[in-house]
């Protein structure tokens, strides 16, 4: 196991001095492009107004994901499967940008990685059906190391 930094002023391998340990739920060389987008390092309000203005997008876009899986609309799920995959890759947020990734691609009527065509639209609904339990779950894990990280929660 890797030894852990705890000095402030000592970067870790990403060169990320100060900031905590995000896990995998987010990618700290990504995440980090956009905070140093910011004015005032204690604020931070432009790189928090882009995470919070991302949580109201994902939380839109769950909710016409659930509408379009109960109307069976394949089509519409993999272009919202795309567009929080995109968001949620810009914030750094992998394990979400990966579900939206397969949601995506089964919304296409392919596999999970998007190399084989899937037939049954029943089979892939049943897929994005099981993606939908991990995405939110991990989506509200990283919220919540968002809102800690910008002391909101």
């Amino acid at each position: 196991m890797a030894a852990r930094h705890d000095s402030q002023d000592d970067p870790s391998e990403a060169g990320s001095a100060g900031l905590p340990d995000f896990g995998d739920h987010i990618d700290l060389m990504t995440f980090e492009q956009i905070l140093e987008m910011d004015d005032d390092e204690e604020e931070r309000d432009f790189s928090k107004s882009i995470v919070f203005g991302f949580f109201e997008q994902a939380e839109n876009t769950f909710k016409n994901m659930d509408a379009s899986l109960d109307n069976k609309d394949l089509a519409q799920l993999s272009s919202l499967g795309h567009f929080l995959k995109g968001s949620s890759a810009t914030l750094g947020l992998t394990k979400v940008k990966d579900s939206c990734e397969k949601i995506q691609h089964f919304g296409a009527s392919k596999d999970e990685t998007g190399t084989t065509d899937v037939a049954d639209k029943e089979l892939c609904l049943e897929r994005i059906k099981k993606t939908m339990g991990p995405l939110k779950r991990d989506y509200n894990e990283a919220e919540i190391i968002l809102k800690r990280f910008y002391h909101d929660s």
